[in-house]
């Protein structure tokens, strides 16, 4: 029996040779995600911090907390946030915790899936244990058996083993969970990121020079049926390609220019909180955070319903 990632495949594949493409290719751009949908107005609330801090779904189980439960929730976070035990939060540590949290969902989605892959219990997945599931050969086989296309296989599993490597950082071909997670998603990870745009040069360079030129890039979004004119948002792709995309104009795309529209360098919205809740809570101005000058501004980082259902009737008060 041909394993789910197969089938998933076949279908896909399908999908490429009979269907129109879409108007546009979406995925190629990764662009970072904001922390909250509210505006970040201390003045107002916490909510924007508190979502940034601990992800939109986790907030609302902290807003349902006592301010004591809440408490007691933070100080363990703050342990965590600490990943070298010296007592202080720095900004990278507090940084690195936002951006975890605000990709939670992705960790969460590979938990879930993990234990299919970690054949042999011991909480971590080799490429043997990867390769076998997902592509239903052992080691030591030749061919791929009751597979049509073994070439395209061939190629895929010789991709995949190249990703495996590149996030395998010990190099021992036995990923952690923070390992393939980077496999299975490497726009998240800086480490990743020059594979990234090697794997999308290698999509859409269809001659195999090494650049993409403005036809290779039209036709990894829109493929013409027959005589028809090309659609008015085609040509607004091309004058983006002669205007944005080439910097140098030369006509091409090269792997720089290709970093730069798959991964723009986009305000870092991590960053620039973790910078903003140290500066609202150290208060000895040392530029990071010890566990009790967090708790101390903890309403900031958590909060709870019943402390800012509080703040409201004080400002309602106030206003009168």
């Amino acid at each position: 029996m041909k394993p789910l990632h197969v089938f998933l495949f076949l279908a896909l594949y399908a999908s490429w040779v009979i269907c129109k493409p879409t108007q546009e290719k979406k995925g190629r751009v990764h662009h970072n995600k904001d922390l909250s949908d509210h505006q970040h107005d201390d003045s107002k609330d916490f909510q924007y911090d508190h979502e940034a801090f601990l992800g939109k779904e986790e907030s609302k189980t902290f807003d349902q907390l006592t301010p004591e439960e809440s408490k007691e929730r933070l100080g363990r976070i703050v342990e965590k946030i600490d990943k070298d035990k010296d007592g202080f939060v720095t900004h990278a540590e507090l940084r690195d915790w936002i951006t975890h949290t605000q990709n939670r969902y992705i960790y969460e989605n590979v938990n879930k899936h993990y234990a299919d892959y970690d054949q042999n219990k011991d909480d971590k997945i080799s490429w043997e244990e990867y390769k076998k599931v997902t592509y239903g050969y052992a080691a030591g086989e030749e061919e791929f058996y009751d597979i049509q296309d073994k070439d395209t296989y061939r190629k895929m599993m010789k991709r995949d083993e190249r990703r495996f490597k590149h996030a395998d950082k010990d190099g021992d071909m036995i990923a952690t969970r923070e390992e393939f997670t980077a496999f299975l998603h490497p726009e998240e990870f800086d480490y990743m990121k020059d594979l990234v745009v090697t794997e999308t040069l290698e999509d859409i360079d269809k001659n195999g020079d090494g650049i993409v030129d403005v036809n290779e890039y039209i036709s990894d979004m829109y493929s013409a049926e027959g005589d028809e004119p090309e659609p008015d948002w085609v040509k607004t792709e091309r004058k983006q390609f002669l205007d944005f995309r080439d910097l140098n104009k030369d006509g091409k795309m090269d792997r720089t220019e290709i970093s730069q529209w798959i991964l723009p360098h986009d305000y870092d919205h991590s960053d620039i909180e973790a910078k903003h809740l140290i500066y609202e809570s150290d208060k000895d101005r040392d530029e990071k955070l010890t566990k009790a000058e967090i708790l101390d501004n903890w309403n900031m980082f958590v909060g709870s319903q019943a402390t800012n259902y509080g703040e409201d009737l004080t400002r309602r008060h106030d206003e009168f």
